[in-house]
């Protein structure tokens, strides 16, 4: 394994430790805040974070978007940031105390959805095995939102569009990291923070609509204070640190590989949240162990599909 791939890999790592932590950290953090305007407030951080960065790399050039794609930056950025910020974090508030082992359960679909994606925008199909695992891993995924009791669900409207917010959400997020590979001569730091800057402009505009129309409260200065520790970790360790460890990461690993990091999230958000009281039950945990199965037996299902593959292409050589 070269050098350059295991950064890659200790990039996509650092990542998804950071986002198990930061359900956990959201459980309190809503407490005091809506889930709009702390994904404004948070991303408003980052994204002046990224832009200093990008500034200090690449200069005034870095932020030239003049013949580039940046409708389409602005498309992966409004998934990514507007998408995932508020779809994920409102159904985690929908779905009450566990809300944050349901989200980022939640995220461990990103993997199987992400190779359904690159079928869909790329036109290369998985192989039939592969469809296999993605059955098991939601059937995994099944059994943590349920509890076991699929009735229980079906019959709670609340939870039923919590769970579809936050699939949604994910999905976001999958769209996001294979849009990358749309400016493949762009760098993971410019990707970041264009993506960033064009994402707020979507994300500003919804949380105005929604305080304008009284959907939502303006935020007071008592709720935000009471937040910034929370936000000093969701905007700078969940969000400039680990987005930009995340697409240097998916950069190197390609997202295919890089999204089966994912299965890190929900791992280390059972963790926390154990540690702070909210304990999984023993069916949610078999949940988790089944999709964490699912992904690793399609992780070694992929690479020997990749060697198979390789070796037919030396043969006909």
């Amino acid at each position: 394994m070269n050098h350059s791939y295991s950064k890659g890999l200790i990039c996509c790592l650092l990542a998804t430790l950071s986002w198990g932590v930061m359900f956990p950290v959201m459980t309190d953090a809503l407490q005091y805040i809506d889930p709009f305007n702390f994904t404004t407030i948070r991303y408003g951080i980052a994204g002046l974070a990224f832009s200093l960065i990008l500034l200090c790399m690449e200069g005034k050039k870095g932020f030239n978007l003049q013949g580039e794609r940046w409708v389409l930056a602005w498309l992966f950025g409004t998934l990514g940031f507007a998408g995932f910020g508020f779809l994920v974090f409102l159904g985690q508030q929908m779905a009450g105390p566990a809300g944050a082992l349901t989200a980022s359960i939640m995220m461990a679909t990103m993997p199987m959805s992400g190779l359904l994606t690159v079928w869909l925008l790329k036109k290369s199909r998985p192989h039939a095995s592969t469809f296999g695992f993605i059955l098991m891993s939601f059937a995994g995924v099944l059994l943590v939102i349920t509890n076991g009791n699929a009735t229980e669900v079906v019959n709670s409207p609340l939870n039923m569009t919590a769970n579809l917010l936050l699939i949604t959400g994910a999905l976001c997020w999958v769209l996001y990291t294979v849009g990358g590979s749309y400016f493949p001569h762009w760098s993971p730091v410019r990707y970041t923070t264009m993506t960033t800057l064009t994402g707020m402009m979507s994300v500003v505009t919804i949380d105005m609509i929604l305080m304008l129309t009284g959907n939502i409260a303006a935020p007071t200065l008592s709720a935000v204070g009471a937040v910034i520790p929370h936000l000093f970790y969701m905007a700078i360790v969940a969000g400039l640190m680990a987005v930009l460890c995340w697409n240097v990461g998916n950069k190197i690993i390609t997202p295919t590989n890089g999204v089966l990091f994912m299965d890190v999230v929900p791992v280390t958000a059972f963790i926390v949240s154990a540690l702070s009281g909210v304990v999984p039950s023993s069916i949610q945990l078999v949940g988790a162990g089944i999709t964490a199965t699912a992904l690793i037996l399609n992780n070694l299902n992929q690479r020997k599909l990749a060697q198979a593959k390789l070796a037919i292409t030396v043969s006909q050589l």
